[in-house]
C-alpha cells in the first residue's frame, strides 16, 4: 500500500479518498465529505466520527471537563448540521487519565450531555479505558437525512452560486471553539426553505480559506470572496486578536479555525423566509477556476488554503 505524499492533514486526506475508494454494497458515500452515507431499508443512514485530543483541541490545565465534553458532542453534530442532518444517536469512547475519577467522569459527560440533549440526542453506548497519558475523547454520531431531502454534500457547488455563512469568524481561540451551538436549527430551516436550491454545505472547523478550498476542489470549481463582506463578519474576539497581534482582521476571519460555522452555496435565487432563526451572511460567490479574494478596490488576490492542520 502506498503511503500519504507529504505530510499535510490534506494530502493525509486525499490519500484516503485514494485508498478507500472502493464503496461496498449500501454505502453511498464513504470519505471525502462530513458524514458518510450508509443506504438503510428505510432511509440513508448518516455517520461521523471526531476524536479530540488533550493539548491539540483542548487543554486539560486551562479548560474546564465540562468545556471539554461540550465541544466533544458539538464538533460531530456540526458534522450533521453540514449534511442538512437531524442527529439520532451517540457512541463515545474514552481513554482517560489514570489520575481521572468518577467525578472527572462526570463532569466531561455532563458537557456532552448539554449539547446533546438540546438536539434530542442519546448517548447509547461506547468503550472506556485509563493509561498513563493524556484524554482522549472520540464520539461517533448516528443521524438522519431531513424527511423529504437528500444530504447536501459539499461536492453540490455550481458556477454562480452565492456563497453564505452563519455567524462570525475569528478568534475562536478565546472560548468560542469551546462554548459554541451547531447549526442543526439553522441547517434544517434551509433545506425546508431551499430544498434543491441549496447546494452544497461544509462547517468551518479549519479555517474559512481551508474549508473553502474543500468545497471547491470537491465540487470542481473556484470561488471569489468579498474581502469587504469578510471585514463585516469578523467576531469582535477577531478584531481583538488583530489589534493585538498585528494580523490583518481579515487574516483571522479566513484562517483562525474552529468556527463551527456553516459555508453555503445556493442558487442565486434562494430566498430566506421571514420569521427563519438562520441568520445568513452574504461572502462571495462560486466561480469556474482558482479561489480568490476581491478588495474594495477591486484588486484580486489568490487565496491560499490557509487554516489549521492537524498533523503539524
Amino acid at each position: 500500500m502506498n503511503t500519504p505524499d507529504g505530510h499535510t492533514e490534506n494530502a493525509l486526506i486525499a490519500w484516503f479518498t485514494r485508498t478507500l475508494s472502493d464503496t461496498p454494497d449500501g454505502v453511498i458515500l464513504g470519505v471525502g465529505d462530513d458524514m458518510a452515507i450508509l443506504e438503510t431499508p428505510a432511509h440513508h443512514a448518516l455517520l461521523s466520527s471526531d476524536m479530540l485530543l488533550d493539548g491539540v483541541h483542548f487543554d486539560l490545565s486551562k479548560h474546564t471537563l465540562h468545556d471539554i465534553g461540550h465541544k466533544a458532542a458539538g464538533c460531530v453534530l456540526s458534522d450533521c448540521a453540514a449534511m442538512a442532518g437531524e442527529p439520532v444517536a451517540a457512541v463515545v469512547s474514552l481513554a482517560l487519565p489514570k489520575s481521572f475519577g468518577q467525578q472527572e467522569v462526570a463532569e466531561l459527560y455532563s458537557g456532552m450531555r448539554q449539547q446533546f440533549d438540546t438536539f434530542g440526542v442519546s448517548i447509547i453506548g461506547g468503550d472506556t479505558t485509563a493509561w498513563n497519558s493524556g484524554l482522549v475523547i472520540d464520539v461517533s454520531l448516528m443521524g438522519r437525512p431531513v424527511s423529504g431531502s437528500q444530504p447536501i454534500r459539499r461536492s453540490g457547488a455550481r458556477d454562480g452560486d452565492l456563497l453564505y455563512i452563519t455567524g462570525f469568524l475569528g478568534g475562536s481561540i478565546r472560548g468560542h471553539h469551546l462554548r459554541f451551538t451547531p447549526r442543526i436549527r439553522e441547517a434544517m430551516q434551509l433545506i425546508t426553505a431551499w430544498g434543491p436550491d441549496l447546494h452544497a454545505m461544509i462547517d468551518i472547523t479549519d479555517g474559512l480559506a481551508i474549508d473553502l478550498h474543500r468545497m471547491c476542489d470537491a465540487s470542481g470549481m473556484g470561488a471569489e470572496l468579498d474581502a469587504p463582506a469578510l471585514q463585516n463578519v469578523a467576531s469582535e474576539d477577531a478584531k481583538a486578536l488583530a489589534s493585538e497581534d498585528g494580523r490583518g482582521t481579515i487574516e483571522h476571519v479566513l484562517s483562525d479555525g474552529e468556527d463551527f460555522e456553516l459555508l453555503i452555496a445556493a442558487d442565486p435565487g434562494a430566498t430566506i423566509q421571514q420569521g427563519h432563526e438562520a441568520t445568513l451572511h452574504r461572502i462571495g460567490r462560486i466561480t469556474t477556476q482558482g479561489v480568490t479574494l476581491k478588495h474594495a478596490d477591486g484588486k484580486i488576490e489568490t487565496l491560499s488554503a490557509a487554516g489549521y492542520d492537524h498533523l503539524k
